[in-house]
This record gives C-alpha cells, structure tokens and sequence, in this order.
C-alpha cells in the first residue's frame, strides 16, 4: 500500500477517535461558574471539573475553603445528570461546549424545580459593579433576621481580603456554612450551595459598624437582617433550648436501622457505655457537618466506651426511602455508628417519638447520655467548620463532655470498689 495512502487512513483513524472520544467526553475540566436562579435573582457559585480514576468525572463544589466532592456524575451524549452528594437531589443539563443549561431538582419536594446554568473557565463569583474600593465588612457582628413571622438573633463572622468576603452567620438552631462573596463598593455579596440548600444575602454598610441587607433561600423563603458590630456578642445558651420534662432522666428509645432491625438504649452494645444520641437528618447540611466530625471521632474513641446513635428524621414519612437515605449517607461519609430511622422531620411530630423532650428545636441536637443510663446534656444545634474558631469550640467542649463523663463513672466506680 503507497506510503502516502496509509498514512492518510491513520490520520483519519485517528481523527475519528479523537471525535469519539469528544463525543463520549464532552464536559470540560477545569474551573466553571453556576448560577441557580432563586426569586428572580441569580446564586453564584464554582465548581471544578476533574477526572476520576475510572475515566469518569467528578466534580468539586466550591464555597470559601470547602470542596464538597460529588462522584455520581452521568453522561450521555450531551447531556449531564448530577446527583448531589448525599442529599436527594441532582442537577440535569444539556452540555454546550463552554456552557450548561437546565435544571437544579429537590426530588423528594413536589414541583420544585429551579433553571441552572454554568459557564466554562470563569472562576469569579460575583460580578464587580462598582469602581468605588470595598468597603471593610471583617469582623463580627451582632445580627437580627425579621420574617413577618418571626425574628432570630444571630451572629455574623466575616473575613476579607481585597474584595473578597467569607464567613458565616451562627444561629441557635445551626450556622449557613461556608459563605463566600465580595465587598462591591458599599455593598455585600454572599452565598453558598452545598447540593440541597440555597443561600443568597445581600448588604448595604451603613456607617463604620453597621449593614442592613436581605436573605433569600430556595424558591420563596426572604427576610430582612440588620447588624452592628460588636466583638461580644453572644446567643442563647444551646444548652438551655432542648430539655427533659419534670419527671424524666432517661429517654427510651426503640427505631429501626436501615435494614429492619430494631435497636434500643436497653441493648447489650449501649449498656454501662457513654452514649451520644445525634438528631439528624440526611438532608440537612449542619448533620452532614457534624457527621463528618462524628463519624472519624468515633472510629478513633468507640474503645473508650463511647457509643453513638443517629436518629434519622427523614422528609418522607416512608421506611424505604428514609433507609435509602440513610445507607447511601453511611457509605459516603463512612459512618461507623448505628444510625436509626426515626421519623420525619416535622418537629412536632418527631419530638413525639422521644416524650421525654420538651422540645426538638433544631436538627442537629446532640444528647449525652452517662454510663448510668440517666441524659447529662442536651445540646441544641452545631457550629460548623464554616464558622472558624467556634468550630474549634465547639469540638473542645464535646470532648470536655465526653471526657468528664468517663472520668466521672470510673471515679464512682473506684469509689464503690474502696467502699466494698
């Protein structure tokens, strides 16, 4: 065969897998900006596109320093669906070289569907508008949130550097997590999304100290908030919220795990142990946040004699999908304490399920039950590793607690030996 011919057939061989591959491959690695449009307003947020080992793709959520791995991402032909993380939810969408267009979806929520798009190679967040320098918005902040139903006090902690803005806001129920935006001018531009949630606040600084701005999350919810600062500002006390009624000092539980099998307080594995009860759930951020802490800490201390129990509160009042939910988390997060399938999650009805509460305020809440059996504290909410140094708190108080109950049923146990 001529020299020149074959050659032409290899080039032509080889052009057409380049194009096949293209057609099998077509989402492009490397940076992209989203937008998610809630109330007629766009939330921004990055992702980063790299290749798995598999010659797959797994995609990276990127809010301030945190990057939330999602590794179910589907392709076929131009299409993309993602499912987002552990949470029921996913995002489907047309590739269009540089660009995606379609929809972010709540599967377990009727008619709840918002546009999505995203934009190859710009990793800004916020679009600048302004020629005026960033206003300083650092510091940390003494915060009301008004809903015409309600108002919460808050906490605000914010870092910046140049224009760029991260931080958080604590509330007694939880914190919105890892936020990240820009001081535009005058003005404040936050906002994260962590595959479920969609968080947007917006702020005008007023004077040296304050800032009045709104806060928008998924499709309807909006509130005012209003700050000053102020270094000493505090909360409600998380332990004072959720406590036992007068009569009770113990709780009684009996739920089933994931697969089917019930399991109690009066079970041999809890018996004579330290035991953590976690209220939770797996569509909730501020959980997944404290699973990621209790899941390696238990891993590292259950020889301790220290157990762990989940409660699950699920959206759907159905033992199969509630047990989906519960296994696909276990797995992601390598959960390695007994998680049990609760309930849902309307308070009301959840704090039913365990009487001897006044209250569920929140999801997280976290119980801490001695060896004797007998609840010792009960802590309403968690502070993620988006709110920095109350992280840090927060995990040296859990095992100040959890340390101090050891130590106090060995001392009681030392003194009974003495005694006899």
């Amino acid at each position: 065969m001529n020299r020149f011919i074959a050659g032409g057939m290899l080039l032509l061989l080889l052009t057409g897998c380049k194009r096949e591959v293209e057609k099998k491959n077509p989402l492009k690695t490397g940076i992209w900006r989203a937008v998610i449009m809630i109330q007629d307003r766009e939330l921004p947020f990055n992702f980063e596109v790299t290749r798995d080992n598999n010659g797959g793709y797994d995609i990276l959520l990127m809010n301030a320093v945190e990057r939330l791995l999602l590794d179910e991402v589907m392709i076929t032909s131009d299409s993309i669906d993602v499912a987002l993380h552990i949470f029921d939810a996913n995002v489907k969408a047309k590739i269009e070289g540089d660009s995606i267009h379609g929809l972010f979806i709540k599967n377990f929520a009727d008619d709840y569907e918002l546009p999505f798009s995203a934009a190859f190679g710009q990793d800004y967040r916020f679009k600048k508008t302004s020629d005026s320098l960033p206003a300083d918005f650092s510091g940390k902040y003494e915060v009301t949130f008004v809903h015409e139903s309600d108002t919460t006090a808050a906490i605000g902690v914010f870092e910046q550097k140049g224009e760029r803005v991260t931080g958080s806001f604590l509330t007694p129920k939880g914190d919105y997590r890892f936020l990240e935006g820009i001081a535009d001018g005058g003005s404040l531009q936050l906002s994260t999304f962590d595959g479920n949630y969609l968080y947007l606040f917006t702020g005008v600084k007023l004077g040296d100290d304050q800032i009045r701005g709104q806060f928008f999350s998924g499709k309807s919810w909006r509130e005012t908030w209003v700050a000053k600062k102020n270094d000493n500002a505090t909360l409600p006390d998380a332990e004072s919220l959720t406590f036992l009624k007068e009569g009770y000092e113990k709780l009684s539980i009996a739920f089933p795990d994931a697969d089917g099998n019930v399991k109690s307080l009066e079970d041999e594995k809890y018996k004579g142990k330290v035991v953590i009860l976690q209220l939770m759930g797996t569509w909730c951020p501020n959980c997944m946040d404290e699973t990621k802490f209790l899941a390696p800490w238990y891993d590292e201390n259950k020889d301790r004699g220290v157990e762990i129990i989940g409660l699950a509160y699920e959206r759907k009042d159905d033992f199969k999908y509630a047990s989906t939910r519960v296994k696909k988390m276990t797995a992601k997060m390598g959960v390695g304490y007994d998680i049990l399938i609760a309930g849902t999650d309307d308070k009301e009805k959840a704090v039913e399920t365990l009487p001897g509460l006044n209250a569920i305020v929140a999801f997280p809440t976290t119980i801490f039950i001695g060896k004797d059996g007998k609840v010792k504290k009960i802590h309403t909410g968690f502070n993620g590793p988006g709110t920095g140094i109350y992280f840090e708190q927060f995990k040296e108080e859990f095992n100040e607690t959890v340390n101090g109950l050891l130590k106090s049923e060995l001392t009681a146990q030392r003194l009974e030996k003495d005694i006899k």
